[in-house]
């Protein structure tokens, strides 16, 4: 029975996509091939998942009303939500299109979900974002959340809570995923380390926020894959409270920012011009994942050192996508 996948032209999408599609599952892949960055490159990961067996995929706007219920009778078993508006400095600018792909899209997936007759577990991408400028560190899922530092980290808690609402309802099982700061291959040209990447080849500078002193919980994607599909495949069951639960997903080492590009120079071969700014809204100066209840519970421990996985990143930018 196929799994369906937003987002599947996504980054973690892609990935997700492919991982399922090497186990022998079929995939239904959407996505709406939004401009936020240059849709070649969502075309182009499209393009690598095109033509395998078991792959399907349906350009669409999950938010409009009722899009999904084209999947209504295709035996979907499990859902893989990863569709959303991301980026947090972008929220600041076009604030609507938050509302409209992070509260709205998720609504149409969980109204969908609801009438599913075969769906088992949906599994659905929160963020590291949620925590807010929570000091104590690690952040732990029990931590409180109700402070969102930008609308990206509230439109994701919303999702969280929309979410629990559906399980309590509709006995729908749930699991939210807060990633912390995913890398890697095929990634997103608006984050930092592509951000740095691209400049320092050209010989930019590049924008060094808060003196380098920024630390982020950076998280392999080959590692955050290996979380999503662990736990896809083991839906929580309803006890004395609802079938949602929320796990994080990070690496448990955060990286201090100079220390990154430290490192993409050593990678790169190439030495940074650094320009120093300040703090902007909606940032927070550290993440940091305490990982034990989704190691408690699915044996989950990142496997890929920054070193190597920004040498990765590095050798699929030079060598495949710049080639």
């Amino acid at each position: 029975m196929p799994v369906l996948v937003t987002g599947a032209a996504g980054f973690i999408g892609s990935h997700v996509c492919h991982r399922l599609l090497e186990r022998g599952e079929a995939v239904v892949g959407v996505d709406d091939m939004n401009a936020y960055y240059d849709p070649a490159l969502k075309q182009a990961r499209l393009a690598r998942l095109t033509g395998r067996p078991g792959f399907s995929f349906h350009e669409l706007d999950i938010a409009r009303e009722g899009a999904l219920a084209a999947f209504s009778d295709a035996g979907i078993d499990g859902v893989v939500h990863l569709a959303a508006q991301a980026g947090v400095r972008h929220s600041l600018e076009n604030p609507r299109a938050y509302v409209r792909s992070n509260l709205a899209g998720h609504l149409e997936v969980l109204e969908f979900c609801r009438f599913l007759p075969a769906g088992r577990h949906l599994v659905y991408a929160s963020s590291s974002s949620v925590y807010g400028g929570n000091t104590k560190v690690p952040f732990s899922e029990s931590d409180p959340v109700d402070r969102p530092v930008s609308l990206y980290a509230a439109t994701k808690k919303a999702d969280e809570l929309m979410s629990h609402a559906y399980a309590h309802l509709y006995g729908i099982a749930q699991t939210g995923l807060r990633f912390f700061t995913v890398y890697g291959p095929w990634g997103r040209p608006d984050m930092a380390y592509w951000l740095f990447t691209e400049a320092m080849l050209a010989g930019r500078p590049i924008r060094v926020f808060n003196g380098g002193e920024m630390w982020r919980d950076f998280t392999y994607v080959d590692d955050v894959v290996d979380a999503v599909v662990a736990v896809l495949d083991r839906p929580p069951v309803a006890g004395e409270d609802a079938p949602a639960r929320v796990y994080n997903v990070g690496n448990n080492r955060p990286v201090r920012l100079g220390d990154f590009i430290d490192t993409l120079e050593k990678v790169l071969g190439v030495a940074a011009v650094r320009r120093d700014e300040p703090m902007q809204p909606g940032d927070v100066e550290r993440t940091y994942a305490d990982l034990s209840a989704i190691q408690r519970d699915f044996g989950f421990t990142p496997k890929t050192s920054i070193e190597e996985g920004l040498r990765r990143f590095a050798d699929w930018y030079r060598f495949e996508w710049k080639k």
